[in-house]
């Protein structure tokens, strides 16, 4: 079950990782456009607005764990390329035992702060409801996503990015079929988006753990590995921490709040756009998963070389990505768009946000690829940074100045998600090239 990914045909070890974990991210994808796909057709704006919002607060949640799970996939990479399994095998105990206990503890909170969270986002009163009943729901699944996240990470650890496809498979087949019986048959609006959502991931962790257990492995986790470590634990929290799209997902939701505030319009445009270029950005995603897991194994290995061309092919598939689809969408907006909602206003308006923000494509599959990269030579505090000043200095006061100065349009507003993204890339570049003068990537330092 262990794959070996330090020896072979760089591209074509990429393309064997990368194109599993596409489509699984491709179906996860899918199962979240058929909510909105659902709903637009059933529910209207107000409905895709309950989903939209809701979604994008629980992406939030769902980004951190990712980011969190980076740890563990780091560390057993490591232990992989150097074959010592026992380190793997208290990696993936410990993390077993932080994630259940940090999710079990999300859940309660997330639970009593529901009201809050909902005025907090400035939703619109005619979504206030569908968006509560959505994220209670989707609140109570939240040991489940992390359950699911946790598996993942194992697999892409190992070097198995097949097995995450073949369960978020079966789990896409069963939302999709729950959308049709509680949202287009039972009428059950966002409840029944939230119910089919919640459902899938349930059934996907089943499948997770009755497939991992069936494979067979040089790893077998005992009750013994999870027992706390701090020192393990530490190890996948400064990863985990620092390797953070979360902080990028909060400034979705700042974009979100502003959306909400300009009207129920804007807002479900806002809404949809967020959860297409979710999907859109599908080769970017699995490219910055894909580094991450390559460089770990390589860099455990001792083979520096390797890893920085995986880097290179990494991106240089995600910027060619970019173009094309910066292009198609600039085609295709008003079709792509209108086929998740019937209202002409919103396709409107989500048609200007769509062709600004798409520019992103190209500019984000850098800072993403990198930031694996970082993580995988421990030094995730990087794309930490980048993160946060990219947040901070444009990604949300660009928001916020555009939609004030042109109220009319969400166009110039989506320009400020590919500047942030420049800078972030302009960043991860200048560190990228001080460190490798130093030697910081040829050898790993435990």
């Amino acid at each position: 079950m262990e794959h070996d990914l330090t020896r072979g045909n760089v591209l074509k070890t990429i393309a064997v990782f990368a194109l599993p974990y596409m489509l699984s991210y491709f179906l996860q994808m899918l199962y979240g456009m058929a909510d909105l796909y659902m709903m637009g057709q059933f529910s209207g704006a107000a409905g895709i607005t309950a989903v939209g919002n809701g979604a994008q607060t629980l992406y939030i949640i769902t980004v951190t764990l990712v980011g969190l799970a980076m740890g563990t996939t780091v560390i057993v990479g490591h232990a992989v390329g150097s074959r010592r399994f026992d380190r793997a095998e208290t990696a993936i105990g410990n993390t077993i035992t932080l994630f259940m206990g940090v999710s079990v503890v999300l859940a309660a909170v997330l639970l009593a702060l529901c009201p809050q969270i909902v005025a907090l986002i400035g939703t619109p009163a005619e979504a206030v409801e569908g968006t509560a009943s959505y994220l209670r729901i989707c609140f109570v699944g939240i040991p489940f996503i992390a359950a699911y996240n946790i598996l993942s990470a194992i697999f892409r650890g190992l070097g198995d990015s097949r097995s995450p496809m073949y369960v978020i498979g079966v789990a896409c087949i069963i939302n999709i079929a729950l959308d049709f019986l509680f949202i287009g048959h039972m009428g059950l609006g966002p409840v029944g988006a939230a119910l089919g959502t919640v459902t899938a991931q349930t059934a996907s962790v089943a499948l997770a753990l009755v497939w991992l257990k069936s494979r067979r492995t040089n790893i077998h986790v005992k009750r013994s590995d999870l027992r706390p470590q701090p020192e393990v634990l530490s190890s996948i929290l400064k990863i985990g921490v620092a390797v953070q799209d979360g902080c990028i997902q909060v400034a979705f939701m700042f974009i979100t709040v502003i959306a909400n505030h300009r009207g129920l319009v804007d807002a479900a445009a806002v809404g949809l756009v967020e959860k297409m270029i979710s999907f859109l950005f599908i080769v970017p995603s699995s490219m910055g998963a894909t580094v991450s897991a390559l460089t770990a194994q390589n860099a455990g290995a001792g083979k520096g070389d390797r890893a920085r061309q995986v880097l290179k092919n990494a991106m240089t598939i995600s910027v060619v990505y970019g173009c094309l689809i910066t292009v198609l969408m600039w085609l295709v907006a008003p079709t792509f768009i209108g086929f998740f909602a019937k209202d002409a206003a919103v396709v409107a308006a989500g048609t200007g946000y769509m062709r600004s923000y798409i520019f992103d494509a190209i500019f984000a599959g850098i800072h993403i690829c990198f930031s694996g990269f970082f993580a995988a030579y421990g030094k995730s505090y990087i794309g930490f940074a980048h993160n946060v000043l990219a947040v901070a200095l444009i990604r949300v006061p660009g928001a916020w100045l555009l939609s004030n100065a042109y109220s009319d349009t969400l166009f110039p507003m989506g320009i400020a998600s590919p500047c942030g993204s420049i800078l972030s890339a302009v960043i991860c570049v200048i560190a990228f090239t001080v460190l490798n003068r130093r030697g910081a990537f040829d050898k790993l330092v435990a």
